[in-house]
């Protein structure tokens, strides 16, 4: 593993950490990334794009997930 993998890894896991415990501890409705991702995507409270938002976002993530996987 290099340098470059656990500087990234550290920034994302890190900043992800800290975000959810902050969020987690002062208790406040919508400050997890769950709950922002929910509103967002139009799944709670309902909106009439949930669908297209919700395939679009499965949608990217098969294609991210086949594109890590298999391209060089």
């Amino acid at each position: 593993m290099n340098t470059a993998w656990v500087v990234w890894g550290g920034l994302v896991l890190g900043s992800f950490a800290v975000l959810e415990t902050i969020a987690l501890l002062n208790h406040r409705e919508g400050d997890t990334l769950s709950e922002r991702l929910r509103e967002w995507l139009g799944i709670y409270p309902v909106k009439h794009w949930r669908l297209a938002a919700s395939a679009a976002l499965l949608g990217f993530l098969v294609w991210f997930g086949w594109h890590i996987v298999f391209q060089q």
